[in-house]
């Protein structure tokens, strides 16, 4: 059975859930997901890290995307119901119009909208405890408000007519009673005819006095109504933007430090924002249309009422809802090197549902300093151009209208800084603490021009950096900015101090999206001994801003986050594989692992991040007799040499891995395939390989040796090798890194003055 299948029995509670899942996704209908469930389900659940390489992950996406297209083009032919044959052409002609060449964009996205399918009924099921449960319970109640809301303003619009209507049949009336006082005035009546007349005018007047008081009664119901829908709208657009919207903003910040997020619910904020706007616009008329009949009959014994005030609010939400929704979609790169191309993309949220989009607006990106951020924040208004704090080129875009998506919004694919003003340092500043922010601005009008609209919005932080090795102090910087920033900060304010269990939080958070694997206990343990200088802290302990990145470890010329930047950024690009399949136990003391390893047997080894090394990993083995030895740390160089993993392979005397793991069994999937020998364009090929240095104190060689003198034979001596160790046993210090064993990369090759 289909998991859609099984989806459809559960309670009430989670197909609601299941409804406001789909109602608000244009791109993925719930008729497409019902009519092909057996098949969306087998082609979209695949685990995308089982592939081996981006290309064929590309590959695989792009014939599913088109077969998915086709698919749908095929069971819609056969379809009896029109509408829902309708509905699959439609999203047909979306597919084949806007992701004709983004076909990651739409299997994420439906990836996405199964794994919260998915949730929902594992905690249906009580397989999970829904910690994403709040969202689903607030899109249930805007739902309803929203709901309320609709059926009040259709309700006053149906008053508004009827008010029109009473109007209307007042003003005959009384027209009628006019000519009626006419007619008493006709000195030929008889005295039977004045009676006639007299009754009738009093008849009449009673009349017209009831006609007041009911339509004097009908506008004041009218006008309570509007103010309680004011109140509701107000509520409600409070809740949309200053909760959900500035949640969204702060997942999306904390992505910036790895956090999983879901921008779909982006999707579903537009839908929201796009109700509002209806819902504001819609009630702003009725307002406008109150105050025209008032107009056309004016009741002198009326008081005054609020209407013009009524107005102005209407006015001021919408404005709210406008400027607010102006947000960036996808932020520039919060690390920024000068003259190097950057992206970003901004969306005005309910820029198709007030046709913003006929008279395209234009943004403007320029960049400013964390003082001018504050200024212009302090001041609700944009600074002079000339204010900017650098040169961006491709600084200007129009917005677009992508009908299939409802979504008004601009890319700026080609930007790029080409110089920065920076400010006076002071004490122990540094220009990678400097925080910029770029600032997004347009200007458009709705309604015809009645409305004119001034919008802008700030970027998250960003570092400018010039070299490369300015990299991992602005990352610090960014950092820190992301996970420790609070709500309605003066730009760009943090605090100097953080409780270490949030840090360690975050430094996990960091490596997990760096890595694939994140940080358990006891490496966050063997962190905060190292942060804190060989203390061990508590969970609210403080660690500050400068024993985090500012001051140097105790015996070393770096830093605590230059340490942990420079074994991340190596694990992310030369031991991803083996620290996923925990291979590495990476973060532990030196003296810890020696202890554990003189517990195991011969040739047990495992893998440690350096301490004096940046960037740095060491393999310690135990040897018989039983002592412990560590190579020299290999770097990133070594590896874009040689891969770890081959480098485990070459030596022989590395047996288990810890605690009894035959090597080849956890590391045998690493290894680069034996290529043959034999060529046929005349030359010789030849293989690298790791041994050890014979008298074990010469530094790393890394460049490798070329084996052409006939006493090397087409393939490894293990034996040699071997004597390696036994010859290097007795020497644990000298060369450039006490107690490291030295090692050296060799060229094995085909002896070619050896008999074949």
């Amino acid at each position: 059975m289909a998991k859609w299948q099984k989806t459809q029995l559960l309670g009430p509670e989670y197909i609601s859930q299941i409804q406001l899942l789909y109602s608000n996704d244009k791109l993925f209908p719930i008729e497409v997901r019902h009519y092909l469930a057996d098949w969306i389900e087998e082609r979209f659940t695949c685990d995308p890290q089982q592939w081996q390489s981006d290309s064929s992950l590309d590959i695989y996406v792009k014939t599913t995307i088109e077969a998915f297209i086709l698919e749908i083009d095929n069971r819609s032919g056969v379809i009896e119901d029109f509408l829902t044959k309708m509905k699959l052409a439609t999203a047909v002609n979306n597919y084949k119009s806007y992701y004709e060449d983004k076909y990651h964009n739409l299997y994420d996205h439906i990836r996405n909208m199964l794994m919260a399918e998915d949730r929902i009924y594992r905690v249906a099921c009580g397989e999970i405890i829904d910690t994403n449960s709040q969202f689903a319970t607030v899109e249930t109640m805007i739902a309803q408000q929203f709901s309320q809301l609709s059926d009040n303003t259709r309700e006053i619009s149906q008053d508004l007519k009827r008010l029109e209507e009473e109007q209307e049949t007042f003003a005959i009336n009384y027209h009628d009673c006019t000519k009626l006082n006419a007619a008493l005035t006709n000195m030929n009546n008889t005295e039977a005819q004045k009676i006639e007349l007299n009754n009738r005018k009093q008849e009449m007047e009673m009349k017209l006095r009831a006609g007041i008081s009911h339509l004097m009664e009908s506008r004041v119901n009218i006008m309570n109504k509007l103010s309680a829908i004011y109140v509701g709208v107000n509520e409600l657009q409070c809740k949309i933007l200053d909760d959900e919207l500035i949640k969204w903003k702060r997942e999306q910040q904390l992505y910036g430090n790895g956090a999983t997020f879901n921008n779909n619910k982006l999707d579903a904020i537009q839908q929201w924002c796009e109700n509002l706007a209806d819902l504001i616009w819609l009630n702003r008329h009725s307002v406008k249309e109150f105050q025209r009949l008032k107009l056309k009959l004016n009741l002198e014994t009326e008081v005054s009422d609020n209407s013009t005030k009524l107005l102005a609010d209407f006015t001021q939400l919408l404005s709210s809802l406008v400027t607010s929704t102006f947000i960036i979609e996808k932020q520039p790169p919060q690390v920024m090197k000068t003259n190097t191309r950057f992206t970003a993309t901004v969306r005005l949220l309910v820029g198709g549902k007030l046709n913003v989009y006929m008279s395209p607006p234009q943004v403007r990106v320029s960049i400013i300093s964390e003082m001018q951020a504050n200024v212009m924040l302090k001041n609700d208004k944009i600074g002079k151009n000339g204010d900017a704090s650098g040169e961006i080129l491709n600084n200007t875009g129009a917005m677009e209208y992508q009908a299939s998506t409802r979504q008004l919004s601009v890319s700026f694919r080609n930007m790029q800084l080409k110089k920065i003003k920076r400010a006076e340092k002071k004490g122990t500043e540094s220009v990678m603490d400097e925080k910029f922010s770029l600032l997004f601005q347009s200007h458009f009008s709705i309604g015809g021009g009645e409305l004119m609209f001034q919008v802008w919005t700030l970027s998250l932080p960003v570092v400018v950096i010039v070299h490369g090795n300015q990299e991992p102090h602005a990352w610090a910087t960014v950092t820190w900015d992301n996970a420790f920033s609070e709500p309605g900060r003066a730009p760009f304010a943090v605090p100097d101090k953080v409780q270490w269990c949030h840090v360690a939080d975050t430094l996990s958070l960091k490596f997990m999206a760096a890595t694939g694997r994140g940080l358990d206990e006891d490496h966050l343990r063997v962190l905060g001994e190292k942060a804190f200088r060989g203390t061990t802290p508590d969970a609210n302990q403080l660690l500050s801003w400068a024993q985090f990145c500012k001051e140097p470890l105790p015996d070393r010329n770096f830093t605590f986050w230059e340490w942990f930047y420079a074994v991340m950024k190596l694990t992310k690009e030369h031991l991803r594989g083996p620290w996923v399949d925990g291979a590495i136990i990476g973060f532990i003391r030196k003296t810890t692992l020696e202890e554990m390893l003189l517990n195991c047997p011969y040739g047990t080894f495992a893998l440690r991040f350096s301490d004096s090394e940046l960037g740095g990993i060491t393999i310690a083995w135990i040897t018989s007799p039983r002592e412990v030895f560590s190579l020299q740390p290999n770097t990133a160089k070594d590896f874009s040499i040689r891969s770890l993993a081959d480098r485990i392979r070459d030596l022989d005397n590395l047996v288990h891995l810890f605690p009894n793991i035959n090597k080849d069994e956890k590391f045998g999937k690493y290894y680069t395939e034996n290529q043959p020998t034999n060529t046929t364009n005349g030359y010789v090929k030849s293989k690298l390989i790791t041994t050890i240095d014979r008298q074990g104190g010469g530094s790393i060689n890394n460049t490798p040796l070329h084996m052409t003198s006939p006493e090397y034979s087409n393939t490894r001596d293990t034996n040699s090798v071997a004597s390696f160790y036994s010859d290097a046993t007795g020497t644990t210090t000298g060369g450039p890194m006490e107690g490291y064993m030295n090692y050296t990369d060799m060229f094995n090759g085909i002896d070619p003055f050896s008999p074949q």
